[in-house]
């Protein structure tokens, strides 16, 4: 095993344990949180890729931009625990159903496409250079960014929709 190998398993295993973290936190503030260490282990695996521009552009965008409007809304609409009577009975056991499927799925995709081999590749040339990218993501790629762009939008104006107080009078 190299040490980038070691490394990459680690990360793995980081990125991992933070998920399942946010997921099961009940606390909506550490769930952000564990989310920006997410954020940030995936970064460390991009520079270990050799992608350093998705990495940091990994770093800027998300656990930057993205987790700070997270945080603000949080902060702004309140933090509220669950009471653990009020949830479905079908839910967990539905859950486990469809986590144990996927996991299933998953590795009789990776065990299909790679068999037992190591199958983490470096990135490609077009993905290292921003111009690339840049280009890439503007001419092969401009409808999922459109669409990711639009997403945003509208991700915004639902977050100043769920904060508008409307008056209770009716007047202006």
């Amino acid at each position: 095993m190299t040490p980038a190998l070691l490394i990459f398993i680690l990360l793995g295993i980081i990125a991992v344990a933070s998920a399942l973290a946010m997921l099961l936190s009940r606390n909506t503030v550490y769930s952000a949180l564990f989310l920006i260490l997410n954020f940030l282990a995936v970064a460390v695996i991009y520079i270990l890729m050799g992608a350093s521009f998705v990495a940091l552009s990994q770093i800027a965008v998300y656990a930057g931009a993205i987790m700070v409007l997270v945080l603000f809304v949080i902060m702004l609409l309140g933090t509220q625990h669950l009471d653990p009577r009020e949830t479905l009975k079908w839910q967990r056991p539905l859950a486990i159903v469809l986590t144990l499927a996927l996991i299933i799925q998953g590795a009789y995709a990776l065990i299909t496409r790679y068999g037992f081999q190591y199958a983490t590749l470096a990135a490609s040339p077009e993905f290292v250079d921003p111009k690339n990218l840049g280009m890439v993501l503007f001419q092969k790629h401009s409808l999922p960014f459109e669409v990711t762009s639009v997403i945003l939008l509208v991700a915004a104006i639902g977050a100043v929709v769920l904060t508008h107080k409307q008056k209770k009078d009716g007047g202006a």
